[in-house]
Formats: C-alpha cells, structure tokens, sequence
C-alpha cells in the first residue's frame, strides 16, 4: 500500500473535512435523510459513502436549496465535488470544513452570499460539473443493435 489516504481517516460516522485532506470527492447522492432538532439534521447518502454519510453544515444545505431547489428526493442521482475548506472556523479557531465546489444539474457558475458570522457575509460560487454527455448512436451502429436483437428473437 502506497497510498497514505488510508492512514488518516479519522474514526466518525460521518464523511469529515479531514477525510478530504490532499483531494477533493465527487459524489453521487443516492439519498436524503432530514431529522429536525438535530445540530446536523442533514445526511446526504451518496454512492461509496461505506456508511459515512455527508452531513452538510447549513450554509451548504443553502446552497443545495438554491441550485437545486427544497425537494431533497429531486437530489437523487445528482453528483457535487467537496472539498475541504481549511478557513472554516468553530469556535472562533480554523479547524476546516467541507464545502461544495461543483454540482450537476446547473447551467452556469452560481454566486450567492452566504453568512459567515452573524455580522458578516461573503460571497460563495458553486461551478458546474462538466458532466460527459454521451455520444449519440450513429444509424449503422443502431442497425447493428437492432440487427443483434433480431438474431436473439428480441423485439424492438
């Protein structure tokens, strides 16, 4: 094993900024869950999580409300890049935090102003993913498909 990664994921049950030392994560949301009056009431599911959840702080969540709209079913099968944020602050010290860089689903880059402490905001830009978008099929290769199917017995 070359790869120190595996030496410094902290002990959590949850994805930690700590986690993305040295890289960012592009995820897939697999699912939501919200439960009110908790301090982090948002866990996003997300394909490879092993368990650990990413649990948004809520300037994030206001930026997934903003991109994305309220309705987390709809984040479903839609990708973010996070990163860690060195210059998080809790408790008046840097400890880091995850932030979202990138999302799917936007047309163009998104700034907003997001609170950074109760006197002060500051603005924050979201890209969009470059997702690839998939060739069409050229006419003889969909012949060949269909073709292929005929040969199996199975119709169009």
């Amino acid at each position: 094993m070359s790869d120190m990664h595996q030496t410094i994921i902290p002990k959590s049950d949850q994805l930690n900024a700590d986690d993305l030392i040295g890289r960012d994560l592009t995820i897939k949301i697999t699912g939501v869950d919200i439960k009110g009056g908790q301090e982090q009431p948002v866990s996003i599911h997300f394909e490879g999580d092993s368990g650990k959840p990413y649990k948004a702080c809520k300037s994030m969540c206001r930026v997934m409300v903003t991109a994305w709209g309220p309705d987390s079913k709809k984040y479903v099968g839609r990708s973010m890049t996070l990163y860690r944020d060195p210059k998080v602050k809790w408790g008046g010290m840097d400890v880091g935090g995850i932030r979202i860089s990138h999302m799917s689903d936007i047309a163009e880059e998104m700034t907003m102003a997001l609170t950074v402490t109760r006197a002060n905001r500051k603005p924050f830009t979201v890209r969009p993913i470059d997702v690839a978008v998939p060739k069409p099929l050229s006419e003889s290769a969909l012949k060949k498909i269909l073709a292929d199917f005929a040969e199996k017995g199975i119709d169009e």
